[in-house]
């Protein structure tokens, strides 16, 4: 399936802050609100993960895919990668796990489910809280992801999300009546 997101999933402590790149994630129920992310066992994430029994997901925009991408490939075992990135730890509302100041929207996560499926775990995670960039928030308190320049990635490769092609439903919707027709 592509694009995913390329999103930078940060764990551990603000002592000890680490972020890798995981691009298996999204939303996979509303009442109560969960997500899910896939990880190797041998990566150094997953052991803090493991530990700690939670993570941050924070979306990538444009100007954090050099970030997303190095901390694809490259582990937080032997090198600070927020320092490396440029990045800065922030405290998480209800997680001790920090989250990433630059990302424009953060999920704090509280893993509920492991699921062993061969290559990677699946962390299955209770989200507790949602914090937004308050610029994202138009005047009617709606959330318009449209203003950040998020990235996706597609088959090795990263793309600004662009151009929008509708909205929910709009296929079904009912055209609204022209006055004095």
């Amino acid at each position: 399936m592509a694009p995913v997101p390329p999103t930078l999933v940060s764990c551990g402590s603000m002592e000890k802050p680490n972020v890798m790149t995981v691009a298996w994630t999204g939303i996979i129920n509303t009442k109560p609100p969960k997500t899910y992310i896939s990880v190797r066992p041998e990566r150094y994430s997953h052991e803090l993960i493991e530990a700690s029994g939670e993570f941050v997901i924070n979306l990538t925009t444009e100007k954090l895919v050099h970030s997303a991408d190095f901390c694809g490939v490259r582990s937080g075992r032997k090198m600070d990668k927020f320092t490396l990135c440029g990045l800065t730890p922030e405290e998480s509302c209800k997680v001790k796990a920090p989250s990433i100041a630059q990302s424009p929207l953060s999920l704090e996560c509280r893993v509920t489910d492991k699921i062993s499926l061969g290559s990677h775990d699946m962390f299955i995670a209770d989200i507790l809280c949602v914090t937004v960039d308050e610029s994202l928030i138009d005047t009617e308190g709606k959330l318009r992801l449209d203003r950040c320049n998020l990235a996706a990635y597609a088959h090795g490769e990263y793309f600004a999300l662009g151009k929008k092609l509708g909205t929910f439903g709009f296929s079904v919707r009912k055209k609204k009546k022209q006055h004095g027709r």
